[in-house]
């Protein structure tokens, strides 16, 4: 299995060669500005995609489909509706399937339970993208669970440390964990995605995952940046079994 970041929540992952981007932020540096419910003024995305426009045309080219967890603008974005190819199977949870239709794609494939495509099984999650007040603003999110005969991956997508999480990961059994670490917080309550300190937990609950970090570093609610990650992994043995990619790093999973 490959796994490549390309910023924020966008993977690119290839199981038993079949190619599923992962949350589509394609937009450049400053596109689709600040956050509401914060301060924080800065335009989002923070940062440029990894590669050349040139780049991208390609690799958009030669995906199989595009999965997408939830409609927040750092997982789909107007650029991912003006450049992915109106043909291309988006995976989607059938809650915002109507949604990406109204976008003009002909080819959505909504998930109320699980599907399979191309022989890799998807099977749909649940999380919480916070707690109280701000998880009510955040709305529903959902992960999948990427399997074939050999491999499996699961994307929590952007939720906390949660029931829905560990019962996944107990029920699925996947290899591989990506969470969208950064531990974002907003002006209301608690962060909305997972802290160090709740990545911890959910190592010391699995010890037999490998967890891959991401959604750092590329959006203005983040409060926690890589090597403040990797200076609380490094505290105890999680470290070890942490993978936290930079943008455009990628990983032959084995």
């Amino acid at each position: 299995m490959e796994f490549q970041l390309w910023r924020n929540a966008t993977v690119l992952v290839s199981i038993d060669n079949i190619k599923f981007l992962v949350d589509p932020m394609l937009g450049e540096k400053s596109s689709f500005g600040a956050f509401p419910y914060t301060k924080d003024t800065r335009a989002n995305p923070l940062v440029d995609l990894p590669f050349s426009g040139k780049e991208l045309k390609k690799q958009l080219q030669e995906l199989d489909a595009v999965v997408v967890t939830h409609l927040h603008p750092d997982h789909w974005d107007a650029a991912a509706v003006q450049l992915l190819d109106k043909k291309l199977p988006i995976i989607c949870p059938e809650i915002i399937a109507k949604t990406i239709v109204a976008y003009g794609f002909t080819n959505v494939i909504p998930v109320t339970s699980s599907i399979h495509f191309k022989g890799i099984e998807l099977v749909l999650t649940e999380g919480e993208h916070g707690t109280g007040a701000i998880e009510e603003k955040m709305g529903v999110v959902n992960g999948f669970i990427c399997s074939s005969k050999n491999e499996s991956i699961y994307f929590a997508g952007d939720t906390i440390w949660c029931d829905a999480v560990k019962s996944s990961i107990s029920t699925y059994q996947p290899r591989y964990v990506v969470v969208a670490g950064g531990a974002a917080t907003f002006a209301i309550g608690e962060p909305v995605t997972m802290s160090a300190e709740q990545i911890k937990f959910l190592e010391t609950t699995f010890p037999e995952i490998t967890i891959i970090i991401t959604h750092l570093e590329a959006v203005s609610p983040c409060t926690e940046d890589r090597e403040f990650i990797r200076r609380e992994m490094a505290k105890t043995d999680v470290s070890k079994r942490c993978l936290i990619p930079m943008d455009g790093e990628d990983y032959l999973l084995r």
